[in-house]
This record gives C-alpha cells, sequence and structure tokens, in this order.
C-alpha cells in the first residue's frame, strides 16, 4: 500500500528515527503505525512509544477536593498565554468546584450543571471564551470518592501542567501527597503489575522474543532473558515497583508500607495527552501574506 508522508512524520515522532528507515517500517507493517513501532523496537532502532506521548494542546489541571470527594479536570485554551491569565484560572477552579459538587457523569452532563441562577457551567466557559477570545473546553474531568479510613493525596506540578490524585488506606496526608508527587513525575500506568491486561504483557513478550539480539539463541535461553526484561516492563510501569522518587532506595510499595499504608488508586492527567496541536510555520504564514 502506499505510504503518505504523513504516516512517516507521525512514526519519526513517536520514534526518532530517520525518514527511510520509518517508511521502510511501515511499508512492512501495511501502513499500521503500532506494528510500524513494534518493528522498529524489534531492531533495536526505536525505544518503548506511548500513544499520546506528544503534548500538544494548552491549558491547565486542576484537583479540588471537598470531603471525602475529589475531582481532577483537564480545561483546554488555544495558547498558554490564556492559560495563565487570571479569567482561566478563575473559570478553572469553578469548574472543578462544580464537579466535586455535583458529581456529573460525563462532559455532557457537566457542561449542563446550572452553577449560578439560570447560568450553566457552559456558559460560563463560554463566557470565559469571549473575554479571552480563545476557545475554551472543558475535556475531561473524573470524580474519586474515599472512605473515612483513607486520605487523598493531590499535586499539580508546572503551574498545573500535570495534576495528579491518589487515594491511599491509611498512612497520613502527607504521605499520600509524597505519593501523587511522584505519580506526577514518573507518570506510572498501573497501581501493581496485577492490574496490567494480559494483552499488554503478551505484546511486549512477543516484541521481545523478536529482538534481533536474540536470534540464534536457544529457545530455553530466550525464554529466560525474555522473562527477566518482560518482569523489568512490568516494573517500570507498575506505580508500587517504581524507584520512590523521594528516596531511591525504597520502592513506592517499601515506602507506603513503611507509613502503615496501602495504595488504592490514582489518576494522572498531563495537559493536551494525546492531541495533536497543530504546528504553525511563522515564516511561511508572513510569505503567503506578503505573496
Amino acid at each position: 500500500m502506499a505510504i503518505t508522508a504523513a504516516q512517516v512524520k507521525e512514526l519519526r515522532d513517536k520514534t526518532s528515527v530517520g525518514m527511510m528507515d520509518a517508511k521502510k517500517a511501515l511499508v512492512e507493517a501495511d501502513g499500521d503505525l503500532e506494528k510500524a513501532i513494534d518493528l522498529l523496537r524489534e531492531k533495536g532502532m526505536a525505544k518503548a512509544a506511548k500513544k499520546g506521548d506528544r503534548v500538544a494542546a494548552e491549558g491547565m489541571t486542576y484537583v479540588a477536593v471537598d470531603g471525602n470527594k475529589a475531582a481532577i479536570i483537564e480545561l483546554n485554551s488555544e495558547t498558554d498565554f490564556v492559560a495563565g491569565n487570571a479569567e482561566f484560572n478563575d473559570l478553572l477552579k469553578a469548574v472543578a468546584n462544580a464537579i466535586v459538587e455535583f458529581t456529573p457523569a460525563d462532559v455532557e452532563s457537566a457542561l449542563a450543571l446550572e452553577v449560578k441562577a439560570g447560568q450553566t457551567l457552559n456558559d460560563m466557559i463560554v463566557g470565559t471564551t469571549q473575554i479571552t477570545g480563545e476557545k475554551i473546553t472543558l475535556r475531561r474531568f473524573a470524580v474519586v470518592e474515599k472512605s473515612e479510613s483513607e486520605n487523598f493525596g493531590a499535586y499539580s506540578h508546572l503551574a498545573g501542567s500535570i495534576s495528579s490524585l491518589v487515594v491511599v488506606e491509611g498512612a497520613s496526608e502527607a504521605a499520600a501527597k509524597d505519593i501523587a508527587m511522584h505519580v506526577a513525575a514518573i507518570a506510572p500506568q498501573y497501581v501493581s503489575d496485577d492490574e496490567v491486561p494480559t494483552e499488554v504483557v503478551e505484546r511486549e513478550k512477543a516484541v521481545q522474543l523478536a529482538s534481533e539480539d536474540l536470534a540464534g539463541k536457544p529457545d530455553n535461553i530466550k525464554e529466560k532473558m525474555v522473562e527477566g526484561r518482560i518482569k523489568k516492563f512490568l516494573a517500570e510501569i507498575s506505580l508500587l515497583d517504581q524507584a520512590f522518587v523521594k528516596n531511591g532506595d525504597q520502592t513506592v510499595a517499601q515506602f507506603i508500607a513503611s507509613q502503615n499504608g496501602s495504595v488504592k488508586s490514582f489518576v494522572r492527567y498531563q495537559v493536551g495527552d494525546g492531541i495533536e496541536k497543530k504546528v504553525t510555520d511563522l515564516a511561511e504564514e508572513v510569505a503567503k501574506q506578503l505573496g
């Protein structure tokens, strides 16, 4: 099948390989991006690539806590300039507080919430859009509840570009916040390796078994080496197995156990995760206008 320049660019952006290598991989994979990434990894030419690594849209994330409920949200704008102004920040907090108070089922329901007499959350967003001159959207949110014996840990990094919300059984709010800080910084995908879906493990195993550095090795040796690599892979994506960001000599599991607690769940939002941002060539735009 014909491979387009856009497909080659996307694969290059996700793997940092050369243009010809990207094109060859796409041809071999019949245009399947994920399969092409796996092929490149098998050849040792690219590290693991994740969907959504390219952070594009501007805006902010925020966590609002109200008793045993908390909400984490992402509010997007077109530029970081608007995301940093007072109107946007006031809206960000108002949206998060409304969501934690009313617990809507989805974004559509959240936008329909009447937060003031005759004014919905959507009306507030539209109003701020008119003030700033930029489109503002509520992209996503999650409402989390805890019991009296549990603690929330909330943390925002880089002025809200990343936020995390953690629920910890026992321990303390300070310990829960430390875990939230770790989640924001290290970006685990699961609490423990028990939560990793079988298909994720099987895909990684297939990639590792096909690695060129294992070619020609006896099957029993190959299986043992792959087993070790899978163990390392699971430790990298599982929160409890990761080296604790504040003390690399202990894992997150060891840290929270030392605080007489355990991690129940976490949510991590990074602004623009998975959204492609239109890249504008300023010189080209100026040339068009002059022409």
